[in-house]
C-alpha cells in the first residue's frame, strides 16, 4: 500500500516537474516519507521512474475505460475524447512515458516498461475497435495527439477523430 502510494505521488512529481528538475530530496518530500523509506521502495532516481510510469500505466488506462461500454467507432472515438480530457488534466506537457525515454535515452529498464505501456495502449485500441486492420492507424493517431496537444490542443484530437471517421469510412468499402 505505501509502495503504490509512493508510485502515486513519484507519478504526480515527475508529471509536474519534468525527470531533470526534481532532485531525490524533492521527490522525498513529494512523497511525504523519509528519504530511507524512499529507497528502501525505489534504490535510484531511475527506478523512481519506472515506478511512477507504472503507475500512471494503470491509471491512463482505467481512465481510458471509464464510461465506455461498447465497441467500433463509436468507442474509438471516446477514446480519444478520453484522451483530450487526460492531457487536460494530467498531461500538459504531453507523453510521460516518451519524455521518460528522452530523458534518459540509455535506460533499458524505461525503455522496456515505456514498450509495454504503448503495447498494451496499442492492444486497447485493437480490442475496442473490433478494426485489427486499423488498429496500427488508430495507435499513430494516439501517439500523434499524445506528441503534439501541447501545441494544439483539442484541435488535434478532432483531426485525429476526423481522420478516423475517413479510415473507417475507406476500410468499410473496401
Amino acid at each position: 500500500m505505501l509502495r503504490e502510494k509512493i508510485a502515486a505521488n513519484l507519478e504526480e512529481a515527475f508529471s509536474k516537474y519534468g525527470f531533470a528538475q526534481p532532485s531525490v530530496a524533492q521527490l522525498k518530500s513529494a512523497c511525504n516519507v523519509s528519504l530511507r523509506t524512499l529507497y528502501k521502495h525505489y534504490p535510484s532516481k531511475e527506478a523512481m521512474i519506472i515506478a511512477a510510469l507504472e503507475y500512471r500505466h494503470k491509471k491512463y488506462i482505467a481512465f481510458l475505460l471509464s464510461e465506455s461500454h461498447s465497441t467500433g467507432i463509436d468507442s474509438v472515438l471516446h477514446i480519444f475524447e478520453k484522451l483530450n480530457q487526460w492531457m487536460a488534466e494530467f498531461a500538459p506537457n504531453g507523453c510521460l512515458s516518451l519524455n521518460a525515454i528522452a530523458a534518459f535515452p540509455e535506460d533499458i529498464g524505461m525503455k522496456e516498461t515505456v514498450r509495454r505501456h504503448k503495447e498494451e495502449v496499442h492492444d486497447l485500441l485493437k480490442q475496442l475497435s473490433q478494426r485489427e486492420d486499423l488498429s496500427t492507424e488508430l495507435f499513430l493517431l494516439h501517439e500523434s495527439v499524445s506528441s503534439v496537444w501541447p501545441i494544439m490542443g483539442k484541435a488535434s484530437v478532432t483531426s485525429a477523430q476526423k481522420i478516423i471517421k475517413q479510415l473507417w469510412s475507406a476500410q468499410s468499402h473496401v
